[in-house]
């Protein structure tokens, strides 16, 4: 029975630029019988074993580099068969045929992917553990519709391009392989050969799960559903949340630096589970909000350069150990947000960039597609492709990880193609306007998406300028987030805190601005990492005068914030006053809790966030008018605010009252809306924080004299640098 193949088609396997191997390789009818071919470069000699009957026949080599060829008889045409190599070291290898298995990928799944529509096409695309036809094995798929040959390569094939070239399937630009006998652990990545330019690179699956440590970068093959959840109970809870008119006291941290071992190695995911939740849970706080844990090579990014948007990065551990701390965080009642990174990806050879030979996942033009500052590149967010990959990127952490939350960063990069560019260094939409068409389109279905798919969950807008209505329905126009960081609050808070006290009269409507537009949208007040890296200082720092007055400063600072309308977040080390700049490359100064006044400053968060919880009235009304009321915003003089906060219950108020400089005022007035005892919740000046013990003795009672417009008030003592918070106690009378 003939077994030829045209020479030229064996010279280009042998070569590594075959693109459609099967038409060689595989089971193939010959005459009256069957012809079946395997190529293994390293292989001395080839038997092919019939499984069904145990018939066994030793193969022919038909090339040198490896090609091997047998003519059997009828009796193989549907018989299952494995090879046994014996290789020129002498060991002996086992092994399937790659190519007599048919493709997974459906032609419904590719259409919904070149639609843009595949919600789940991770479950696809990527390397995935399969049982088709009874053996079991790996099936990888890729998208890379520029290249003429694409191969996986790993540690189960030495990494040789010729052993394992893939299938295209179709106009699609996907292609694709079942390796049969491979198993979950194995390192690989994507020898692509591209149309344009002789264009060769080995590239890291950007569908991946999982990922080598660093400086290694190929992708792991991982099984993601052998982990056994424990949080069904809070998942259903989160499904029906409300989270606008409940309270969220955002802890914001660097996995990879909030704490570290005695020789400064890394805690892994799941000594985070075991020492990082319990400190959230004692401190208060409501959720966790992570810097990027997408696989990432520069530890100096922080995450913010992304090469592996489907492994949370190895640095720590396994995916499993992944999903364990978000568990034990569920657990212990505390949501998790991500910080997720859809507006550019960096340059690293092996990773998006120039994938198949052509800037397949970004713009050709780099006054669109490249940003000037980060020196990264921007996706395209008009091919349905890119768009497919970034919303199903979002729904997998939803989903799989069971995050509570996307955080997107640098959103006006991504609505302005004018972003840090000068004149001529951007190019107009359609209509000749700065605004990014398609990112904008992105966002809405972005955000569309995540509200429908994975209820419960929030979106939240790193968005730094004026755009209207970012926090808002795309129904009415908005861009569909369920918050924005208030970037202009921070801002101005800062700067006004910077201030010498004696100067801050001069300054005095910077706090007061933020009212202004505070219902505009639906906010964050956020102390965050950007405010205390690059020379900026701590955030204990940046406030003036001697020891005592930063600490009370800073004591003032968080009070106010968490009492003003918006949810709260803090950066890891501010809440117990670290003074050194932050740095991805050590611990935070955990010793500094041996010191009175740092240990004293964490006890006043502690506090505040356990008040925080309690009182509906700081979080309950956060976006809506009523829920808030200027008392006196005009005391320039003495640098003093005050205000009410109410629940959705208006009877249920909380007063506020807060002292910008380090002078004590005596018989303060401010009105105040009903008669009774008025209870201090918190002090921010008691003796306990570190305080000089200035204040009411506990509470006062009101007086029946009106006063800013109110019809009862308190003659109060305000303790220097200080906040009180104040509550009329139920059935108490004046």
């Amino acid at each position: 029975m003939p077994t030829e193949i045209h020479p030229d088609a064996i010279q280009a396997l042998v070569a590594g630029e075959i693109g459609a191997p099967s038409m060689i390789l595989g089971r193939h009818a010959s005459g009256e019988g069957i012809s079946i071919r395997t190529f293994r470069p390293w292989a001395a000699a080839v038997d092919i074993v019939n499984e069904a009957t145990g018939d066994r026949a030793h193969m022919r080599k038909l090339h040198d580099e490896g090609l091997f060829v047998a003519a059997l008889d009828s009796s193989w045409s549907d018989a299952p068969y494995r090879f046994e190599a014996q290789t020129h070291d002498g060991s002996v290898e086992v092994y399937r045929d790659p190519y007599v298995f048919p493709p997974q990928l459906t032609d419904y799944d590719i259409y919904l992917f070149g639609h843009g529509r595949h919600r789940d096409i991770y479950r696809l695309l990527g390397a995935h553990p399969r049982t088709i036809d009874g053996a079991s094995g790996i099936n990888f798929a890729v998208w890379a519709p520029n290249c003429y040959k694409v191969a996986v390569v790993g540690d189960f094939n030495r990494w040789d391009p010729r052993a394992h070239p893939m299938e295209s399937n179709g106009d699609s630009g996907i292609w694709e392989l079942f390796v049969p006998a491979l198993e979950a652990g194995c390192a690989y990545k994507y020898e692509i050969r591209s149309h344009h330019d002789g264009y060769r690179a080995e590239k890291a699956d950007p569908y991946a799960f999982h990922s080598e440590v660093r400086p290694k970068t190929a992708s792991v093959v991982y099984d993601i559903d052998q982990y056994q959840w424990q949080d069904a109970a809070w998942m259903r809870a989160r499904a029906s949340l409300d989270q606008l008119s409940g309270p969220m006291n955002i802890y914001e941290a660097h996995l990879g630096s909030w704490k570290r071992g005695a020789d400064n190695s890394y805690l892994t995911y799941r000594d985070l589970a075991d020492d990082l939740v319990p400190y959230l849970v004692d401190m208060g706080y409501t959720h966790l909000e992570l810097l990027p844990v997408a696989e990432h090579p520069l530890d100096a990014s922080w995450g913010y350069q992304v090469t592996g948007y489907y492994a949370p990065t190895s640095r720590f551990g396994t995916p499993a150990d992944f999903m364990r701390l978000v568990d034990t965080c569920h657990q212990s009642g505390i949501a998790v947000i991500l910080d997720w990174v859809p507006a550019h990806f960096p340059k690293d050879d092996f990773g998006l960039n120039y994938f198949d030979g052509t800037h397949l996942y970004s713009h050709e033009d780099p006054r669109q597609g490249e940003h000037p500052d980060w020196g990264t590149m921007i996706f395209n967010y008009e091919r349905n492709e890119v768009r497919n990959f970034l919303i199903a990127n979002a729904l997998f952490w939803l989903k799989e990880y069971h995050i509570d939350g996307l955080r997107v960063d640098a959103v006006s990069s991504m609505i302005y193609l004018s972003f840090s560019r000068e004149e001529g260094q951007w190019l107009p939409n359609k209509y000749g306007g700065s605004e990014n068409i398609g990112a904008l389109e992105f966002l809405r279905e972005f955000n569309e998406i995540v509200h429908a798919e994975a209820p419960g969950a929030v979106t939240i807008a790193e968005e730094s300028t004026d755009w209207p209505m970012v926090s808002r329905p795309t129904y009415t126009g908005g861009l569909g987030f369920t918050l924005k960081w208030n970037m202009g609050w921070m801002h101005d808070t800062l700067e006004y805190m910077s201030n010498d006290p004696v100067h801050r009269r001069h300054h005095h409507h910077q706090i007061t601005f933020a009212l202004l537009y505070a219902f505009s949208e639906n906010f964050v007040l956020p102390l965050s990492h950007d405010e205390v890296v690059h020379m900026k200082g701590s955030l204990i720092g940046k406030l003036p005068g001697d020891y005592w007055q930063k600490f009370a400063g800073l004591r003032l600072l968080f009070g106010y914030q968490y009492t003003q309308v918006g949810k709260v977040l803090n950066f890891m080390g501010n809440e117990f006053g670290q003074f050194a700049e932050w740095s991805e490359e050590r611990s935070l100064d955990w010793h500094l809790l041996d010191y009175d006044k740092h240990y004293r400053l964490q006890r006043w968060v502690k506090d505040l966030n356990h008040l925080y919880r309690e009182e509906p009235a700081l979080w309950q009304r956060d976006f809506d008018p009523d829920g808030f009321r200027w008392i006196e915003a005009n005391d320039a003089d003495y640098s003093v605010y005050s205000y009410l906060r109410f629940a959705a219950d208006t009877r249920d108020f909380l007063v506020v009252v807060i002292n910008c400089t380090p002078v004590a005022r005596d018989h303060y007035r401010i009105g105040v809306p009903e008669a009774g005892f008025y209870c201090e919740r918190l002090n921010s000046d008691a003796e306990i924080y570190g305080g000089s013990n200035v204040g009411n003795q506990g509470g006062l009672a009101s007086e029946p004299q009106a006063s800013h417009g109110l019809p009862h008030s308190l003659g109060l003592r305000l303790p220097p640098l200080s906040i009180l918070i104040l509550k009329l106690e139920a059935g108490a009378e004046s």
